[in-house]
């Protein structure tokens, strides 16, 4: 699959079709089929899905025939095209529609739902927000455990109600639960990388990963995408935040930042000022409005969501995680476990060791 970016402020979905039936003549030169394109018409963007021998043959079909050769092509495999785009997308003479009769742009909703269940009580709750991911049309990708539940919508309308539905639903665990849920919207095909939609699921980790627990963060893409479907939904703003581009991106910076520092037990909010190339007022405002927390709150709070992963594991003791991530003793590091989730660490390594 591959992208094209048109630089022609006259583009239109008619030049994409001409283009088209031109790769369509001399595809066999090349040993190439082509099997369907989308295109989106107001970024200037066409994604193309082909058959080829190698990525060469496919983009000489694209060069020899029409010149509009692609940015980026990657290898998409059947399972992938049948998560992320095959699902409730039609096509005429290989343009892709929706089901509405509109024209595909090759957009999905992808959506992240991290859980920690402090008590092994709640897996009946998963499953059924599973459920109601199938029952608004999403479609889930393999996922390795319980802990994360990633799945694709054609419709971001379907992902928000779905995302309302499981938070709803996830809200009534009385106690020792938590989640964490993020939509992000964007192309199958970046213009770097290797994997289909490859910077949306690391935004929608990104989001996830450093979002509050239990308020739903929600791309602006998404919203956008959203108001322009038949079934808009109504967002409740009070559980739901809205982050836009340049905010998502901040959150991008913040989080590599992190990541590569929670290990320095040295490391606080002026580190992470200086990092940003922000003052202390405006580290502790940015990141109060994105995260709820405070800067050196957000940083502690990592360290517990690593130590979660670290000791569901069992392959380190409790004073090699703690040392590891950054706190000053085991001692510490098991007095701010209990306090955030009300279990010991050890205790919460013994019942994901059963």
């Amino acid at each position: 699959m591959d992208i094209h970016k048109v630089e022609s402020d006259n583009f239109t979905v008619e030049d994409v079709i001409q283009a088209h039936l031109h790769d369509l003549a001399i595809q066999e030169r090349f040993g190439v089929i082509q099997r369907k394109y989308w295109v989106n018409e107001k970024d200037k963007m066409v994604f193309c899905l082909m058959e080829g021998p190698n990525k060469e043959a496919c983009h000489k079909t694209h060069s020899e025939s029409h010149g509009m050769t692609a940015c980026n092509i990657i290898e998409v495999s059947d399972d992938e095209y049948n998560i992320f785009m095959s699902r409730g997308s039609t096509q005429k003479e290989d343009l892709a529609y929706t089901a509405d009769g509109d024209i595909d742009t090759g957009f999905r909703t992808i959506m992240l739902i991290s859980t920690s269940d402090f008590s092994g009580n709640y897996l009946h709750y998963v499953k059924e927000a599973r459920r109601l991911i199938d029952k608004f049309h999403g479609k889930i990708v393999r996922q390795p455990n319980n802990d994360e539940t990633m799945a694709s919508f054609l419709l971001a309308s379907d992902a928000i109600i779905a995302a309302m539905a499981i938070a709803k639903l996830l809200q009534t665990i009385p106690d020792n639960f938590e989640y964490r849920l993020a939509l992000v919207s964007g192309n199958p095909v970046d213009e770097k990388g290797v994997d289909l939609f490859e910077e949306t699921k690391k935004r929608v980790r990104t989001l996830c990963w450093i979002g509050l627990s239990k308020v739903v963060y929600m791309d602006a893409i998404t919203e956008a995408l959203s108001q322009k479907e038949s079934n808009t939904p109504k967002v409740n703003h009070a559980n739901v935040k809205i982050v836009n581009t340049s905010d998502l991106l901040f959150c991008e910076k913040l989080s590599k930042i992190l990541n590569s520092e929670l290990n320095n037990a040295d490391f606080k909010s002026d580190n992470l000022g200086q990092l940003l190339n922000l003052s202390k007022a405006q580290t502790y405002r940015k990141i109060k409005s994105l995260t709820g927390m405070s800067p050196n709150t957000l940083i502690r709070e990592l360290r517990l969501r690593k130590s979660l992963k670290a000791l569901k594991s069992n392959q380190q003791t409790v004073a090699e995680i703690a040392y590891e991530l950054g706190f000053n003793s085991p001692t510490y590091f098991t007095r701010v476990f209990r306090n955030r989730y009300e279990v010991l660490p050890t205790s919460f390594a013994r019942l994901n060791a059963i």
